[in-house]
This record gives structure tokens, sequence and C-alpha cells, in this order.
């Protein structure tokens, strides 16, 4: 092990690890894919943004047609895609006697070809927004853009050529990479079409973001994200299963936990391998839960064996943060995930989530027959039994939350996963969650996720099926060729970021229906 010191994070390298993770970096599969047809991006009040594709012409017609100084087109794919752009340019006219100044605008919803980039003013960066400014000076050109991108249209946008000459267009096309192999998938038929569709682009979502790890964005933030692989990793085991890679990004969460042994919430794979100095008190559990559904997909047990510690110490540095009731501290030296929900209390969902995983680790520890088993399970009934005390609320019949006594979607949907009251305790609960709609909703697909398995676990089958198609049905009715990174019916512009221009549209938390049909047999 080495130490690597960053600012205020002390990095303990497990070079180990690190090595095994390597040895698990995966074959990218490349397909050639090239566009459908030239598009108009129309506006359209009726449809989200505000903008929609309209067909003009086949794309195999775009080298008939001659562009100068302002000229410009749309290309369709057809599709998602993430990978590498190709194209050809030629002059027409006179003999070239200046450059031609390119601008490529590449998006993968139609809002990103119809507004503006410079008119952008969110809070993340706005290098996310995928653009190239291209001078040529010799013709004929090929045109291989280096950078990977994710994308369905990409606008070209002649800026200038001279009076002399015009240029035209050919042989455009994308290399699309990733590491999922297509043909390993077993396709279901199923009698409901719409959640044959579901399933369909769930896989292609799950697909797009699998690339040398499970990526939690192709378009941003483009790494791993541990509470993006949990989803994604029980997606892939019900249908790639491309095991290898969820063990590879087991291996490098935990080849660079800091100096108390956390692991963080991202890590970046290039130039090496670094940890983010981003820290979740949810994510960094969710490593026990995810070595827990990995064991359990593959039986894998010398995996088990090595980074049972590392699943291990997550419960312990979680169980530091518990008060004298055994109730987690809800102060504001704390970060905790669990949704991008505005005003959401964290400290009901989080106490649940602890529970869940604890149930896991403690599933780990019997699986080894660790030392640990005896104390984690006697910890574990302590803490279920303080939070029936202290936060189930008798009078509303709702969990409460932080000092206000918040009642969320997410504390009930957390608190039936975890398992802390009967079946028959949270069936009720759940149907009075959805009867009373508590104000503090939900606010991503990663939150969403978690409420149709609380419905499933609960017996509430058929309420679980209409929630799935209302709200990943609706971005397919919206348009979705991949599930997006957020979505809200009732607001279609949401964005936590500031602009919905940097959302992701292809984003792994979106992937899970594909699971959720397979294992419970929607």
């Amino acid at each position: 092990m080495s130490i690597q010191k960053l600012e205020k994070q002390v990095i303990v390298r497990n070079e180990k690890f690190i090595e095994t993770a390597e040895q698990l970096k995966p074959q990218l599969h490349e397909t050639i894919v090239k566009p459908s047809s030239i598009v108009e991006i129309k506006a359209d009040s009726e449809v989200i943004h505000g903008w929609r594709p309209e067909v003009v012409a086949p794309a195999s017609t775009l080298s008939d047609s001659e562009y100068g100084k302002n000229g410009s087109f749309v290309l369709d794919f057809g599709d998602h895609q993430v990978g590498y752009l190709t194209f050809k340019i030629r002059s027409a006219g006179s003999p070239p006697d200046a450059p031609l100044k390119l601008k490529l605008t590449i998006g993968e919803m139609p809002v990103e070809m119809a507004e503006l980039f410079e008119n952008y003013n969110g809070w993340l960066s706005s290098s996310w927004l995928q653009e190239e400014t291209i001078f040529v000076d010799v013709f004929p050109a090929v045109i291989s853009l280096p950078r990977r991108y994710s994308f369905r249209y990409v606008k070209f946008d002649v800026i200038d050529t001279s009076p002399k000459y015009r240029v035209v267009f050919e042989s455009v096309e994308c290399k699309a990479v990733t590491s999922a192999n297509i043909t390993a998938v077993q396709k279901i038929s199923h009698q409901d079409e719409e959640l044959q569709k579901i399933d369909e682009i769930s896989i292609k979502t799950l697909a797009d973001c699998m690339q040398d790890v499970f990526e939690d964005g192709p378009k941003r933030d483009r790494r791993l994200w541990l509470g993006d692989l949990r989803l994604q990793a029980l997606a892939n085991y019900q249908t790639f299963r491309t095991n290898d890679l969820v063990k590879r990004c087991l291996y490098l969460f935990a080849g660079v936990p800091d100096d108390k042994g956390k692991v963080p919430a991202n890590v970046f794979v290039a130039p090496q391998l670094i940890a983010d100095d981003t820290y979740l008190f949810d994510y960094s559990l969710f490593f026990a839960a995810s070595l827990h559904d990995y064991y359990f997909a593959t039986s894998d047990l010398e995996t088990l064996k090595e980074l049972w510690p590392t699943a291990y110490r997550q419960v312990e540095l979680a169980l530091e943060r518990l008060d004298e009731n055994k109730i987690l501290k809800d102060t504001p030296n704390w970060w905790s995930f669990i949704d991008w929900q505005e005003g959401l209390n964290k400290q009901a969902p989080s106490q649940a989530v602890l529970i869940y995983t604890m149930k896991q680790a403690i599933r780990l520890a019997e699986e080894l027959n660790a030392a640990e088993k005896d104390s984690l399970k006697d910890r574990l009934a302590e803490i279920e039994e303080a939070t029936k005390t202290y936060l189930w609320d008798e009078k509303q019949q709702f969990f409460i939350s932080g000092s206000d006594r918040q009642v969320s979607w997410a504390s009930q949907i957390w608190m039936v996963l975890a398992g802390v009251l009967t079946k028959e305790e949270n069936n009720n609960l759940m149907k009075r969650l959805l009867a009373e709609n508590p104000a503090v909703g939900i606010a991503t697909p990663y939150m969403y996720h978690h409420l149709i398995e609380a419905l499933l676990v609960s017996g509430e089958k058929e309420l679980a099926i209409a929630e799935m198609k209302n709200y990943w049905g609706g971005m397919i009715q919206d348009g979705a060729d991949t599930f997006w990174e957020l979505y809200d019916p009732k607001n279609k512009d949401f964005s936590p970021y500031g602009s919905h221009l940097i959302n992701s549209y292809c984003h792994a938390w979106s992937c899970t229906p594909t699971y959720l049909i397979r294992k419970y047999d929607l």
C-alpha cells in the first residue's frame, strides 16, 4: 500500500486491488453507425423543452448539397449513440482561398440543437456542453473527432469559407463503443407492449453507460459513482451478466479509501485511478450493498473474502454517526445523497439505508462466518428498535425526519426497503403514502426506482407497474430513446443544476426497469 496526500485528503492506495481492477479492464465493442436523416428543429410548445425534430430528407442525400457561409444542417442518428464522430469534407467551386471555419453542436435532445450554448447559465461547468470548432485548411479532408461524445443529433454550422468556394459533407458516421455484449441479453416477449418498450430502452441505457467502467452518464459526468454502480450492477445481473465489470469497479473503489478506510463517492480512472474528494454517507454504505449483490449473483467467495474488510469498514464508520439514542446525527457537516428533491431532510432515509446495508453485511458475515456477525446483529437490533421509537410518528402513521419532523416520500420508501416494519405494515404504509402524497416528493429516476421496489416488496405489484408506466413510460412519450438523469412529469424543465441543457439524457440510475421487470416477473 502507498499513501497519497491530496490537500486535506489522505488516500491509502491498495496497489494489489488496483492491479486486480486493471486486469479486469474490458474490451470495447465497436459498431459503425450512420445518420438516418436530415432534420429541422421546430419550435413546439406541446413537446418537452419546446422543440421537436422534423425530417426534411434522408441522410443519404447530404452530399447533394453545398454549404457556404452561415449554411447549416442537423443530422439525426435515429437513436442514442456513444462514440467517435468521423466525416469527410470536400470543396466545390473555385479553389479554396481561405480556411473553412466549422462549428459542431452535439446533443442528446432536440433542445441542444436549438438553444444557444452561449446563453447557458447553470452552475455546472459549461464545458460539459458538447461542441467543437474546427478549422480546415486543405481539401478534401477527413475529420475524426478525438473526443468521445454522447448524442443523437449533430448540428453543422459553416461559420465561414470565402465567397469563392463552398463545401460538401459526406460519409458522416459514428464509431459507437460499449463494453456490453448486446447479443448476451435474453430478450423477453412481454404481452404488455409498453413494458416491453421500457425494458428495451432500459437495456440500451445500461449498454451506453458500460464503458471501461459503469459510467453514471456518457455525456456527464462520465465516471464511476457508487450509487449508480449498485443499480447498474442489479440491471446487469438480469441482462448482460458482464460480472467482471462489476468486480473491476468494486476493486477500484476498494483501491483508494481515505486514511480512515472510507471509500469515495466516485472515482476517476484516467490518467490513473484517482479518488474524488466527495464522500457521501449513503454511497459509502452502498459498497457493502454492491458487494452483497455481486456475491449472491456470482458466488465469488475469493472476492468476498478480499473485499469484506472494506465493506465492513463502511458500516463501522456509519455507526460512528449515531447519537446516544442510536439515531443518526442530523448536523450541517455531513452529506447523504438520497435524492435531488429540494428541501429533503436526509436523517430518516439515511437511517433506513444504514439498516438496509447492515442486514446485507450480516448476510455476508454469515457466509464468511466472520467474527463481526454477532456484534452486527446486536447493533442492528438496537438500531431498529430505536428507529421505531424515535422516528415513527404514531399519530401521522409515517416516519419523520429531522428536527422539523419532516414527512417525505424518501423516508417511507427507504424504511420499507430496510424492512423495519412487517410486510403488512409496509403494505399499509405504501398505500397511505400514495393516498396522502406528502409534499416532499421524488425528484429523480434514482428515487423512483426505490419507490417501485418498495411497492413490490410490500406486495403491491399492480401499483408498481402503474407507477413504472407513468414515470418511465412518460419519458418514452416525451421522446426518450435512453432514459434520463432527471424527469419530473409536472415540471419537465426541472434541473438541479440551473439548466436542462446540462442534464444527462442517458443516465445509469434510470436503467433499472429491466431489473425490476425481470427479477419480479412483472
